[in-house]
Parts: structure tokens; C-alpha cells; sequence
């Protein structure tokens, strides 16, 4: 037994800890936990207005309404459980931003299998640990996406997890050779009717946000996820006459909830799936559609903002970009309604559960300097020092939370979860915040983006917020590189904007350090590069960075000590 909860059951033993009773019971009281499962919501929504148009697939030339993606749900979840797919199955799933991608996660819902999310940047590695640690019964792919041939990495996948039953691939995969089943074979079979999960019952599993090692396994119910869309729904002003724009993955926390694809859906709204983010196929849409409201990443959003003065296309519709996914410094959030015309709203959270949004009401200030408030007043936020001691509000430290959406531990991984959450059901999200007296976090950089400067503790994000203030900077970030005399120093990669004049590093530090930046947080180096390594879903790998910041080179050696001015070079 967990001491957060009663775990879920496994025939190996507990799976995951789970909320204990008396937090469950007070989530249904107070309305938060209605009651709900993803396949009976659909249900509801197609009975309610079954002509709306739920999906749009610009790529495939799709629009299914609201009936049509119910019904290619019941056929799809007939076909599968005539394949062997039962209640509690784990299923990989690895689609692209396609019509598809809805039809497989709802056909799963409604028969009680569990989606496990991948992003279509993952390769055999992770692919093959995916479906070897959740005992996947079956793998959906795209044929291709990207000029990549999945049907090859599910081959590979295939001969290393011998207990792999099924691959399937979805869409028009033509000829699609043994011992690949395609998807559109599954479909002719008849409805069937399903049981299905109860609403307490896991619903799928995400994957972590980690940096290191191989990514967690987030464990979300259908009660304690449908509570985060409907929440989220209330304070974005999401509601049935709404537009999204779903640019990010598809499969991403960020996109799929906040209030994302799930989050319109739940609202009886419209979802435009975008093949890829970059303005020349976002634009388009956007006028085409009259698209309300998207999510993008802090680089995306950058790149947007630069692009949409000189654009030919209306953007007029948007009310609503949601940034999130990692912080977005003030200097860029600056720049967002001037160049698009709409209200930011800046997102913090995770895919472990809690969500903060600044509101729409919220003044300029509060927009662009925090990262918003929690969507509940049952979200539990404690601010403490290095040994779990409370901090006062206005005080920097690491962020722990509990709430009626935040798991009380990862799916079969106990001695992590014994690190990552507290004896009374905290999570250790392993961000750095402050909290203002309004009630607002104030993201400062995740623990491991400190850097210790012989003693000296720089919060990376505060220095990329003034390297963004250059009129030549287009993005920045700050990692630490390692020093035999210090432990550690900083080093900025800096992206210029497009057209801008050439720059030295010495110019750079000169601007940090007119800004009255303390003398040992200006960069130690300044290194200019045209782009930053990124993950699977868009977000700069600051693991990649640090990597690259890491390896030995001919660079200077040790820098001056604590408090002294950092060199020019």
C-alpha cells in the first residue's frame, strides 16, 4: 500500500499510487470529478449537436462532424476488440496531427484500452521501450510522415518485443505488406456494445517531461483529466462557437489539454489540426478557418510574432495565443499583441497535472510577467527552501503541488516516486518559482537550471530576459558549462533576427551589463548560433545545450571568481 493513495492493481503488483479516499471524495463534492469517461462525453456531444463540425484534417481534406467521429469510433473500437484489444490494454500510439489521430484515441477510450502517447519524433529507442515496459498489445503508425518510413521502425520494434501482438497503421496505407494490419481493414466491422472504463479509471498514460534517463509514465484518469479541460475551458473562454488551432503534436500534454483538442471537443467546439507550425501553413489556416484561439512554444511563438507584421494573411480571428510548454521571458511576451493583434495567455504546467494560466482580465503586467494562477482553488501550492521548509510568499524556491488533477505517482516506478512526491502526496515538480501576493507564480527556471557560479546562484531565465531586451536578439538561452576553478559558469547561445547586424560577444555583455545586471551573472561566453536543438514536440533541449556547453574544447580556461566581472572574450 502507498502512502499517497491506494494503488491500481497489477498482476505483478501495485502499478500506481492513486488519490487516497478521503481527497477523492472531497474532489466529487466540491464538482470537480463529475463523473465522466472521454467515450461518453463524445457520445453526448454527438447526440447534442451531431452536424458541427468537430475535425478538420487540411492535409487529408477532412471535415467529420461530431456524428461522424462518434460513429468511426464505435467502428473502430468494434474492429479492435474483434483483433483481441481489450479493457485495460496498453496501445502505442504514434500518429502525426491527422484526422486519424482522434479516431484511434477515442476507439480506445470507449472500449477501455490505453492510449500510450508517443510523439512522432521518437525513434526504436524509445519506441521499443514504450512498448516493452507497458506490455503493449498493439502499435498504431502513420505508413509516413516527414519523408520517414514508420513501417520500418515498427518492424524493428516488432522483432525486439516479441509480446508486440499487433501493428496497425492508420490512414491509406496502400499495399501495406505482413505483418502490418492496416486500420482501414478494421473499420468495416459493425458496432458492438462496450462496457467500457468507469470514470474513476485510468484513461492513459503520458510521458514525462524528464530531461535524463529513460521518460516516465504519467498515469491520468478519465475523472481527474475531463476536470483540467473543462477548467481550463472556463478560464481560456472556450466554449462552442470556438476555433482551435491544434499546431504542437497532437499527442503533447500542452496541445491535447490546455485547453487544447480535448479541451474544444469537451466544449462542442472545432479543432483544425495544422500539419506544422511555421507561419507560411499556420497563417493560412488561421484566415481560412477563422481560428479563435492556439498553443505554441516560447520559440514558436517568437517566430510568429516575427513574421506576422509582413503577412498577407487575416490573422483578425485570433483572440487567444496560450504560451506554455517552458518560460516565456517578459521581453517576448512583449512582443506578442503588437505583432498579433490578440490577448496572450501565458500557461504553466505539466503534464503530472497542475495547470496555472494568467486570466483574460488580468492586466498587461501580470500577463507578461508571471505564468498565471492555478485552475483550481483545490490546487495545493507550497514554495520551500532546500529542506522542505516553507518559504513566504515572495520567496524563490522549489515548487511542490498536490490537487484533484495531479497524479499521486508515476505507473510502475516506485523508487521515483518515492524522490518525486513527499509522504503527504506533494509532487516535487523540480521548478524553481516565486508566488506573488495576487496568487501568481512566477517561474524562475527548473532546479537544475541554476547555476552555480562559484557560489554564486544565476537563475538562467533572468539572463536570457535581458539578452532578449537587445533590439538584435531574436532568442537566447543560458546554461552552464563546467569550470575547474569555479564548477560552473554561464555560456549564451544567442540567435539573432533575420537581417540583423552582425554582433560580437563583447557587444552582448556590454548590453547585459548596462542593464545593471550583477556582474557575475553577465555571460561568461556568448556563442551565436542559427537555431537550438529541440525535442520531439518543439520545446529547445536545454540536455543538448548543456551537452554541447560541456565538451572539451580549446575555449578559455578558468574564469574570474565569485562576484568579479566576467571576461570579454
Amino acid at each position: 500500500m502507498s502512502v499517497t493513495g491506494r494503488p491500481y492493481e497489477h498482476a505483478d503488483g501495485p502499478e500506481c499510487p492513486t488519490w487516497p479516499q478521503e481527497f477523492a471524495e472531497r474532489y466529487r463534492a466540491a464538482g470537480y470529478w463529475r463523473g465522466e469517461t472521454f467515450g461518453g462525453m463524445l457520445r453526448e456531444r454527438a447526440a447534442a449537436h451531431p452536424d458541427r463540425v468537430a475535425i478538420v484534417d487540411p492535409a487529408a481534406g477532412s471535415r467529420w462532424t461530431y456524428e461522424e467521429l462518434d460513429a468511426r469510433a464505435d467502428r473502430l473500437a468494434a474492429g479492435l476488440m474483434e483483433r483481441g484489444i481489450a479493457k485495460g490494454d496498453k496501445v502505442v500510439v504514434q500518429l502525426p496531427n491527422v484526422a486519424e489521430f482522434f479516431e484511434v484515441i477515442f476507439a480506445l477510450f470507449r472500449i477501455g484500452a490505453l492510449p500510450v502517447f508517443a510523439l512522432p519524433a521518437h525513434r526504436e529507442t524509445e519506441i521499443g521501450y514504450f512498448c516493452s515496459f507497458t506490455e503493449a498489445a498493439a502499435y498504431v503508425i502513420p505508413a509516413e510522415h516527414g519523408g520517414y518510413d514508420y513501417r520500418d521502425l515498427a518492424a524493428k520494434v516488432r522483432a525486439e518485443v516479441p509480446k508486440l501482438r499487433h501493428v496497425f497503421v492508420a490512414a491509406d496505407a496502400g499495399e501495406v505488406p505482413e505483418p502490418f494490419e492496416a486500420l482501414s481493414s478494421v473499420r468495416a466491422t459493425g458496432q458492438v456494445e462496450v462496457a467500457g472504463p468507469a470514470p474513476g479509471d485510468l484513461a492513459f498514460l503520458q510521458l514525462s517531461g524528464g530531461s535524463t534517463g529513460a521518460p516516465k509514465l504519467i498515469p491520468r484518469t478519465h475523472d481527474d483529466y475531463m476536470y483540467s479541460l473543462w477548467g481550463s475551458n472556463e478560464i481560456c473562454g472556450v466554449d462552442q462557437d470556438s476555433v482551435y488551432l491544434c499546431a504542437l503534436p497532437a499527442a503533447h500534454n500542452f496541445p491535447l489539454s490546455s485547453p487544447g483538442s480535448l479541451g474544444a471537443l469537451y466544449a462542442g467546439a472545432r479543432v483544425v489540426l495544422c500539419p506544422r507550425p511555421s507561419p507560411d501553413v499556420a497563417f493560412p489556416l488561421i484566415a481560412r478557418e477563422r481560428v479563435t484561439l492556439t498553443g505554441l512554444v516560447p520559440p514558436l511563438a517568437l517566430v510568429w510574432t516575427e513574421a506576422a507584421p509582413g503577412t498577407p494573411h487575416d490573422l483578425s480571428s485570433l483572440e487567444v495565443l496560450l504560451v506554455g510548454g517552458a518560460k516565456f521571458s517578459e521581453e517576448a511576451a512583449r512582443r506578442v499583441r503588437p505583432a498579433l493583434g490578440c490577448t496572450l495567455q501565458q500557461v504553466f504546467g505539466m503534464a503530472e497535472g497542475l495547470v496555472n494560466y494568467t486570466r483574460l482580465d488580468d492586466d498587461e503586467e501580470t500577463v507578461v510577467t508571471t505564468q498565471g494562477r492555478p485552475i483550481s482553488p483545490d490546487d495545493e501550492i507550497r514554495v520551500v527552501d532546500d529542506d522542505d521548509n516553507d518559504l513566504p510568499v515572495g520567496a524563490t524556491g522549489h515548487l511542490l503541488t498536490r490537487g484533484p488533477y495531479t497524479i499521486r505517482g508515476y505507473w510502475r516506478a516506485p523508487r521515483h516516486n518515492a524522490r518525486s512526491f513527499t509522504e503527504d502526496g506533494f509532487y516535487r515538480t523540480g521548478d524553481v518559482v516565486r508566488l506573488t501576493p495576487t496568487g501568481h507564480l512566477v517561474v524562475e527556471g527548473r532546479a537544475k537550471d541554476q547555476i552555480n557560479r562559484g557560489g554564486e546562484k544565476i537563475a538562467a531565465e533572468e539572463v536570457e530576459n535581458h539578452l532578449l531586451a537587445h533590439p538584435s536578439v531574436h532568442d537566447a538561452n543560458v546554461v552552464a558549462e563546467p569550470d575547474p576553478y569555479l564548477g560552473e559558469r554561464t555560456r549564451a547561445y544567442v540567435i539573432l533576427r533575420a537581417g540583423a547586424e552582425p554582433l560580437k560577444p563583447v557587444a552582448v555583455k556590454k548590453f547585459v551589463r548596462a542593464r545593471g545586471l550583477a556582474a557575475y551573472k553577465v555571460p561568461d561566453h556568448v556563442e551565436f548560433v542559427d537555431a537550438f536543438p529541440q525535442t520531439g514536440v518543439g520545446k529547445i533541449s536545454k540536455k543538448d545545450l548543456r551537452s554541447d556547453a560541456a565538451r572539451p574544447t580549446d575555449r578559455p580556461g578558468p574564469g574570474p571568481g565569485p562576484g568579479d566581472q566576467p571576461s570579454d572574450t
